[in-house]
């Protein structure tokens, strides 16, 4: 008797340790078992249910839709948000726990659609390096302007995010503009306006044209991402080939998000 006591206690305290989990759902309609650890600002911090001793985890909170914690509270984040699907097919047992009587949308229309997300705004400042052909400083010195083959590079920039589709894959729009040569006591403004795309993993490309006052070339870009704390570390080369020879940059900076 004491033997089968010890069992039925057991099993309930195991059954109410699977239960004590939060249940994550996504604004794409994805359910997740996770252990919440902190909610921020912009971000939702956690740990997978079944490795809690595991990586913190951490999501935008614009991207999620709900939590319900292992006491049955739920906490929606993005009350306004409108899911879609497909047809048929029920949404999430928390998206329909959250809206009793009604069917909400999970999903796209079709997977290959672009989500189209509220406006996602970056901006912050710009430091780097440009290395000058000599073809570059010969033409500069035609026009006036005697200058090394390095100068410094100091700007700000703009980006918006156009679209991001399910796969994580980001079409943006930035707008560079900079100042060189200050270390060598000239003014030598450039602004570059590029059409890009960004990977799931945070590499980028993208091209568009550079003015400067010696005129406009066409310029081509390259690099990376690095986030931390819900701040981006933006890392890239940029190269403006042109009649009279290249420039090439290489330009650090931070920028953080906007609505």
């Amino acid at each position: 008797m004491r033997t089968c006591l010890l069992v039925f206690l057991f099993l309930l305290l195991a059954g109410g340790a699977a239960r004590a989990q939060d249940v994550l759902t996504k604004r794409n309609g994805e359910e997740l078992k996770v252990k919440v650890v902190e909610i921020t600002p912009s971000e939702v911090k956690f740990r997978r249910a079944d490795n809690l001793d595991g990586p913190l985890i951490s999501v935008w909170r614009t991207d999620v839709f709900m939590i319900v914690y292992a006491n049955g509270v739920k906490e929606v984040l993005n009350a306004a948000t409108i899911f879609q699907t497909t047809g048929p097919p029920s949404p999430p047992a928390a998206v329909r726990a959250a809206f009793p009587g009604e069917v909400p949308k999970v999903g796209n229309e079709d997977p290959n659609d672009a989500v189209l997300e509220e406006p996602i705004r970056l901006d912050g400042p710009r430091v780097g390096v440009t290395f000058l052909s000599s073809g570059v400083r010969s033409k500069a010195l035609e026009e006036g302007v005697e200058v090394g083959a390095v100068i410094t590079q100091f700007g700000w920039q703009f980006e918006s995010r156009l679209f991001r589709l399910p796969n994580g894959v980001s079409g943006l729009v930035e707008f560079v503009p900079l100042v060189g040569g200050l270390e060598q006591g000239r003014f030598l403004p450039s602004i570059n306006g590029l059409l890009g795309i960004r990977g799931a993993k945070g590499f980028e490309f993208g091209v568009g044209p550079n003015v400067t006052p010696l005129g406009a070339s066409l310029v081509l870009a390259m690099g990376t991402s690095i986030r931390s704390y819900g701040v981006n570390f933006p890392v890239n080369l940029a190269v403006v080939p042109g009649r009279d020879g290249m420039r090439v940059s290489l330009l650090v900076g931070f920028n953080a998000r906007h609505r």
